[in-house]
Order: C-alpha cells, then structure tokens, then sequence
C-alpha cells in the first residue's frame, strides 16, 4: 500500500464506528485530489493536500472530549499533535508533516489563504459541509464570492449547489 493508502486505512481506523466522520474525510479527500490535479499541483504539492484532506478533522474527537465541542478553533488546536503522532508512527517525512500540521491548524481560518494546498483543502472541505451543513442557496453563493477562488472549486460548487450558474 501507498503512503496516501497507509493514512486513509490509518484514519479509518482512528475514527473506527463512526461513518459520518470516515465519509466526511474521504469526500474531502476525493475533492481535494480532483482539485489538486486539474489546478496543475506538482506532486509533491498534491501529496501534501491529500495528506491534508485525509487528516483535516483528526482534532474533533479531542476537542469533543475536552471541550464537548467539535468548533472549528477547538479541531485547530487539537488536530496538529493527533496529526504528527499519526504521521511520524506511518513513517511520513517530517516537511510533509509539519505543513499537514499548519494545514489542520488553519483549516477553519478563511482569511488571508495562501499557497494552493491551504485554498484547495479549504474549498474542498466547503464542497462536502455545503450539503452536510444544509446550507442555503445564498450561504453556498455568498461563500462562492468571499472564499472559492480556483476555477476547479467554482466549477464544482456551480454544478452542485448552483445548477451551473
């Protein structure tokens, strides 16, 4: 099995009964793949955003113990040293665990986004909370102004949620 594979059957087994979680990731993690291809990533880049995309939400079990809460600034605390356990015991190159890491701790912050793997990961995981979350033809449009700014993102949100608009 490949590294992506090792960390997919990894965080499978770290959220072990809970479906909702495991399809949460992976749906994230097919976005963030398509995306992190049609936007022309290397693939160095496109490991990362995988990688990313597999573990973003590793810090909700955490954050629901300690604070009875899965809020996004509790899984950006406590996301990154769940990450690194899990990376460094699958054997992942410590560059590539410490940008995951800065990944899951800024997942949830949707100001001044910058390199292609942080944009990606955050307009993947908008496409998968957009119909989890319910959200609203204006919600999904508003988010499609202020956040979504590659063409494979705003492509997708438009046939999904828009009808093509």
């Amino acid at each position: 099995m490949g590294k992506i594979g090792n960390v997919m059957g990894a965080m499978i087994a770290y959220y072990a009964g809970d479906a909702r979680r495991i399809n949460h990731f992976l749906k994230v993690y097919g976005f963030a793949r398509a995306m992190g291809e049609l936007e022309g990533l290397d693939e160095s880049a496109r490991e990362i955003l995988e990688i990313a995309a597999l573990t973003h939400d590793i810090g909700i079990r955490n954050s629901e113990r300690k604070y009875g809460s899965a809020a996004g600034n509790y899984q950006q605390t406590e996301g990154p040293p769940e990450a690194k356990r899990l990376l460094s015991g699958l054997g992942v190159d410590g560059a590539v665990t410490d940008r995951v890491c800065w990944l899951i701790a800024h997942h949830h912050t949707y100001t001044d986004i910058r390199g292609d793997d942080y944009q990606i990961l955050v307009e993947a995981d908008f496409l998968v909370n957009a119909y989890e979350d319910g959200l609203s033809e204006e919600a999904v449009k508003k988010v499609r102004d202020t956040i979504f700014k590659t063409e494979s993102g705003k492509n997708m949100l438009d046939s999904i949620y828009l009808n093509g608009r």
